[in-house]
């Protein structure tokens, strides 16, 4: 996403200390009793499921204060004799009433910005609705996306400009709701926003209800069927305009809306729709059919740089290419595409399709995402363009930090989960050697997984089986160490054999590499330990450090005994 940029200095998780062998581990950040009730699933998280909810906000750009409701629809799933519910609401929102069922106000009492409410007996399969009226001072986000909270924004002719980044931060920060990316609500949400008659306000999916009230506001209500993550639910709010299309995809008929600000209007017509036009057409080659055709896609003007908000794509690029002008990938590539369409919809297959039980996997969202943009590159320019431009992008890996933190604390793993984990995943890919199974993995990630929410590990077998190859020691790696493989060979007096095994690494490392060139090729599958395979004067000369690592993310000594 880029969307936040992850760049927390030492987070590393209790697997992580165990793996990790020869590199220096970080200090490991305390953590407290609100971050395991932010982020794990507690007695009071465990005994229900969201099905729908219907948010309402009315916001006040005077005072900077919200009002709200949030009516949330859920199911018993164990037996419920007088438990408590944990809704999720951040300060200085305060809830103000529960009603249970309509009918039947209930106590609660705070704990942090957790919100235990007590509730009735309930019958296990049950279906009940509490709703929430909440309000206050919203937090404001100061330097969005990259911290989160309510966006209190003008547009360049001072007008109302309104929206919220909260990815990480959580959705809690604007609305009460169960705050766990466990649980999205199956049947979808809506929102409803009330404005003042000057502006639009746009939200995920596609409008309801638009309604003048006769007190200078405006009522609009936005929803979607589809399940969606907490934080993906934004509102946007200023003085747009729109202007759509149907894209013909691979499910059919995808309708397209582009909402942008009345002065961006033409050259929002003139630039948007190639770009999407390009997206949908690699995206789906490579990743399946959209994701959401039932809600439609949109591209939104936003003040911040952009967001994968499900069905509403936030975007802030400024209409030029590259990452608001810059090559990411230093290699002229990064400037031949807008980076933020291209990045944020690729979140809409992971990220929004396929979404991680827990923050800590986040790198599920982001590493494919970031490959997303090598496989964009590939399918528009061709083979060698996408190869360099993954390599390129290899000059921002920091490996400062293990890309998998904590579990259960809501915690955050280093920014190398963008550029390190689209590395891993191009090396995979180059292993395999097979583009026709490594597409037909990538699509199938999305088939199989299908709005759904996944742990890694769910992510990491399927691609061991579907490949034929454990996996796992590669994973464990990238995403549990700042190592970087060394690979080490060297050839016998006669040049035909190759000696060669992998430094660096952890215990029992081992992954393929296919090494080829005109038609000449050999596969091998080093290991910690030496091995040794017979080579003809051809394949030694595949054995090139430079060729190999650009391909591979690796470290290739040659002459290592």
């Amino acid at each position: 996403m880029y969307s936040i940029r992850l760049f927390i200095s030492a987070c590393i998780s209790l697997l992580a200390g165990v793996l990790l062998t020869g590199s220096a581990l970080a200090q490991k950040p305390a953590y407290t009793h609100a971050d395991t009730l932010r982020g794990s699933i507690t007695p009071e998280r465990s005994w229900w499921n969201v099905l729908y909810y219907a948010i309402t906000v009315k916001p006040d750009e005077g005072s900077k204060t919200i009002t709200g409701k949030n009516s949330l629809r859920y199911q018993v799933t164990q037996a419920n004799k007088g438990r408590k519910m944990q809704l999720d609401l951040q300060k200085p929102l305060v809830i103000d009433s529960v009603l249970w069922d309509g009918i039947q106000r209930v106590p609660f009492e705070k704990e942090g910005n957790a919100w235990h409410v007590w509730m009735p007996e309930q019958q296990k399969g049950s279906i009940h609705r509490v709703d929430i009226y909440y309000g206050g001072k919203v937090h404001e986000a100061i330097r969005p996306p990259w911290d989160g909270g309510w966006v209190w924004g003008k547009d360049s002719l001072g007008r109302p400009y309104m929206t919220v980044a909260c990815q990480g931060l959580g959705a809690s920060i604007w609305y009460p709701c169960k705050d766990h990316q466990s649980d999205e609500p199956d049947s979808g949400a809506s929102l409803t926003m009330i404005v003042p008659d000057s502006l639009v306000a746009v939200g995920n999916g596609r409008l309801q209800h638009k309604q003048s009230n006769g007190d200078g506001t405006t009522t609009y209500t936005w929803a979607v069927v589809n399940p969606i993550s907490n934080y993906c639910i934004i509102p946007y709010i200023g003085k747009y305009v729109n202007f759509s299309e149907v894209y013909n995809g691979e499910k059919g008929p995808l309708s397209v809306n582009y909402w942008v600000l009345d002065y961006n209007q033409a050259r929002a017509k003139e630039y948007m729709p190639t770009q999407v036009h390009n997206m949908l057409k690699s995206f789906e080659y490579w990743m399946g059919p959209y994701p959401f055709y039932e809600d439609g896609y949109q591209l939104i003007d936003a003040s911040h740089t952009g967001m994968e908000h499900q069905s509403a794509v936030s975007y802030g690029n400024r209409y030029a290419f590259g990452y608001r002008g810059r090559d990411q990938s230093n290699s002229g590539l990064g400037l031949k595409f807008d980076f933020i369409i291209i990045h944020e919809s690729g979140h809409e297959w992971f990220g929004n399709n396929i979404t991680t039980n827990d923050l800590a996997d986040m790198w599920v969202h982001e590493s494919f995402t970031n490959y997303s943009e090598t496989l964009f590159a590939d399918y528009i320019f061709g083979e060698e363009a996408g190869n360099a431009y993954n390599y390129g992008i290899r000059a921002g890996i920091r490996n400062d930090a293990p890309i998998i933190p904590v579990y259960g604390v809501n915690a955050q793993g280093s920014g190398d989960m963008y550029p390190k984990g689209g590395n891993m995943l191009h090396t995979i890919r180059h292993g395999m050697g097979n583009d026709s199974l490594f597409r037909s993995i990538i699509r199938g990630l999305n088939s199989t997984f299908y709005h759904t929410t996944v742990n890694a590990a769910d992510i990491e077998n399927y691609i061991s089986k579907r490949a034929g190859f454990d996996y796992s020691k590669v994973f464990s790696q990238y995403l549990l160490t700042t190592q970087i493989p060394r690979f080490e060979y060297y050839f016998s007096a006669d040049k035909k054999q190759v000696s060669y095994r992998y430094a660096n690494c952890i215990k029992g490392f081992t992954m393929p590499l296919l090494l080829q060139q005109a038609g000449v090729k050999i596969k091998l599958i080093p290991a910690d330990s030496w091995k040794s395979q017979p080579v003809n004067s051809e394949q030694a000369a595949l054995f090139t450090p430079d060729a190999i690592q650009k391909m591979y993310y690796l470290k290739v000594v040659e002459g290592a005994q």
